[in-house]
């Protein structure tokens, strides 16, 4: 009877151990069949992303149109990377000093700052969703590895600053620099770029127009930054 038992046992444990790599294999499988081609994006423009489908599936009437990067004014280049990633051109993809700073705050029980790069956001609004789960994080570091090993820091600045969203359903610079000021977005001027740019945390409720102290200093900040930082412009 007992070596009946082990035998049952030993089945139901060989069964469990079967099902569970059917379900890794599967799951494998599938991640590897819907990765993106994220080389691709060295030649050409994304089709859409994940974020505008979002907000299209909720029936956000979404504003975007893509331009080159030279068509996108030096003021917002530099607004948004003062705003949002001071060292981009100076990382690999991750900022391991912000990344510190967010984690010893965390410890000592104060408001964590975002410590995303432009790379890690961009890897977001391409592919992925707000949720902050431990498979989505894992996705997201994979994609932002990839986006510097296979596109230039240009392109990567290029394409987040078609896709981001600047205000509600208004996604790129040329989209809002439109909406917002009736300018294409080359001939944004430093105020400007540092409306658009302060949005960039909150675009549902921080944008051009909107009174809120929160957003008036945060503009008035990168407005600071961007008289500090004329030598980001060697790398436009």
């Amino acid at each position: 009877m007992e070596r009946k038992k082990r035998q049952r046992l030993r089945h139901w444990i060989l069964y469990g151990l079967l099902s569970v790599l059917a379900a890794l294999l599967l799951a494998s499988t599938f991640v590897i069949l819907t990765w993106p081609d994220v080389a691709a994006l060295s030649q050409s423009n994304p089709a859409s992303t994940a974020f505008i489908e979002q907000a299209r599936s909720r029936g956000t009437e979404v504003e975007w149109r893509w331009v080159s990067a030279d068509a996108i004014s030096i003021e917002l280049k530099k607004a948004v990377l003062v705003a949002e990633d001071l060292s981009f051109f100076d990382h690999k993809g991750f900022d391991t000093y912000e990344i510190r700073i967010a984690a010893r705050d965390a410890m000592e029980g104060k408001r964590v700052r975002g410590a995303s790069t432009i790379t890690q956001q961009l890897a977001k609004n391409l592919w992925l969703t707000p949720s902050r789960s431990p498979v989505r994080k894992l996705r997201e570091i994979v994609l932002t590895r990839q986006l510097e090993r296979h596109l230039s820091k240009k392109r990567i600045l290029e394409i987040y600053l078609n896709v981001v969203e600047f205000g509600p359903g208004i996604y790129g610079a040329e989209a809002a620099s439109r909406h917002f000021f009736g300018v294409p977005a080359a001939d944004l001027n430093a105020e400007q770029s540092a409306q658009l740019a302060a949005s960039l945390p909150r675009p549902s409720k921080w944008h051009p127009g909107v009174e809120s102290r929160g957003y008036e200093k945060s503009v008035s900040r990168i407005l600071t930054l961007m008289a500090r930082c004329d030598w980001l412009e060697k790398h436009f």
